[in-house]
């Protein structure tokens, strides 16, 4: 071979390391121990970004309460976005990871690409209807005397509407070949960047509203750029992302979709089921009760980010299984999961309800908020109820969607989301005249009733899919048994 073929050769070819990565390796190892391996730096991460999330709402709970019922408001379209980003990444993870469990690289590259271009047109057709709908919806939602703030806020954090879809998709690619610490790098820079700009932005420089939406873009733009080098300039990801990777194939991206589509919907019903809690809470106790519910519902995401991190690793690590034809282990997924979810849901609820009323001081420490300080302290030890029925939920949600199955996914969310917890907060509030606390509770009581459900259906689920490889083996083990041995 010549020198200059050699150099092209070098060039082209992907490293060793790319080929044999640690992360592909415990993906593909012991279930058990890749749930710990692969959760933990989610867990870090995702701390990292709640923690983000409740010092953002205490710097804007410093402009007063209207600008905090304001990012209430603003919260249930955004998870519209947030959904389709997360949407789009969980199907990404679970279609890479499915291809990786049966030693498919090739198509593995090629679903990522698939993946990155579904995020340009979805990007282009999201930012475009913020732009022509999103004051309409909001007045639609409640907004009211609150529309100039919320506006304020939204239109800036929309106007980066690619970034925030982009990364959430390049977090899905990396998490599906087992990359959780490069996952765990970026989130966590991001969040770093907003806990810094945040005070300079909303105060340092009196932009208020606009600052805290401004410190948003500037963070996930900057990772943007970090993630786009990892992939397009150092190279030594499993998953290899170029165009030469791309060949347009319906099957993958319907695919993805299978999964992205019921996954972005799981977010639009908790969007849906927000402004039903929003406009719920406006009639029983006016803006007060929407500040409450999210100030407080900053510190309930906050605790089961540990839940949602183990549930990544259960998409991966399902998926993983599920693409290698290792059915039986997805049975231990499942409860080995559940089992570490529920104790340390558990534990946080203890931690929650002692020191709820100190939690409730961060949310209530102006003196145009700090009659707030009660209810929020009530509402947060009503949550506690809420936690160690989480993990029932969201791991089997997490295995439908490694396996593919995500309008199961959808379905269970559709249950805990609109039938139950709509449901039982209306009743209670409502029809039983519990007004506010009626509708805490009725959060709490429909997802202990969406977690046993869900649970159920994943081990019905996998005994069945456990049931059906078994015969499939003995009637092959049979064909191939030569007569009268």
């Amino acid at each position: 071979m010549t020198q200059t073929a050699q150099t092209e050769t070098l060039r082209t070819a992907p490293s060793a390391a790319a080929e044999t990565t640690k992360g592909v390796s415990i993906l593909t190892g012991d279930p058990k121990r890749a749930i710990i391996k692969l959760s933990g730096p989610m867990i870090i991460a995702m701390l990292l970004m709640s923690v983000y999330n409740i010092v953002d709402a205490i710097w804007v709970a410093g402009l007063g309460p209207d600008a905090l019922a304001a990012i209430g408001f603003v919260t249930p379209v955004f998870m519209v976005l947030i959904g389709f980003s997360n949407g789009i990444g969980a199907g990404a993870t679970s279609a890479i990871a499915r291809r990786i469990g049966a030693k498919d690289r090739e198509g593995a590259d090629n679903t990522a690409m698939h993946a990155l271009y579904l995020t340009v047109i979805v990007s282009v057709v999201m930012t475009a209807c913020f732009l022509i709908f999103l004051r309409p919806v909001l007045l639609l939602i409640g907004a009211g005397d609150t529309i100039g703030l919320a506006l304020e806020y939204a239109y800036i954090v929309f106007g980066g509407t690619i970034f925030i879809l982009f990364t959430n998709v390049a977090y899905g690619i990396l998490r599906a070949e087992g990359d959780m610490k490069r996952t765990m790098y970026a989130m966590a820079a991001s969040s770093v960047v907003n806990l810094v700009l945040d005070p300079i932005l909303i105060y340092g420089l009196d932009m208020g509203m606009a600052g805290a939406a401004l410190a948003t873009v500037i963070s996930v733009t900057l990772v943007s750029a970090v993630l786009l080098w990892w992939f397009l300039g150092k190279r030594d990801t499993y998953v290899t992302i170029h165009r030469r990777s791309f060949h347009y194939q319906p099957a993958i991206a319907a695919d993805i979709l299978r999964v992205g589509l019921p996954a972005s919907g799981e977010f639009l019903l908790m969007a849906g089921v927000g402004i039903i809690l929003n406009g719920l809470l406006v009639t029983v106790a006016g803006t007060d009760g929407v500040a409450v519910y999210t100030g407080g519902w900053r510190v309930v995401m906050f605790a089961i980010v540990p839940m949602i991190g183990i549930t990544t690793a259960v998409i991966s690590v399902t998926g993983a299984l599920y693409g290698a034809k290792r059915y039986a282990e997805l049975r231990t997924v499942h409860r080995y999961s559940t089992g570490v979810g529920t104790a340390i849901a558990i534990a946080i609820s203890i931690l929650t309800w002692v020191f709820a009323p100190q939690i409730a001081v961060l949310f209530a420490y102006t003196p145009e908020s700090a009659h707030l300080l009660p209810e929020i302290t009530a509402f947060l030890r009503t949550m506690c109820f809420f936690y160690p029925f989480v993990p029932m939920g969201m791991m089997s949600s997490g295995l439908f969607q490694g396996t593919g199955r995500g309008i199961t996914s959808f379905i269970l969310s559709l249950l805990r989301n609109v039938i139950f917890i709509a449901f039982f907060a209306s009743l209670l509030a409502l029809t039983f005249g519990l007004g506010e606390s009626g509708a805490w509770w009725g959060i709490v009581l429909g997802d202990i009733a969406g977690g046993l459900v869900a649970f159920g259906w994943a081990a019905w689920y996998v005994h069945k899919l456990m049931t059906k490889n078994r015969e499939k083996n003995d009637s092959a083990a049979a064909a191939a048994t030569p007569p009268g041995a």
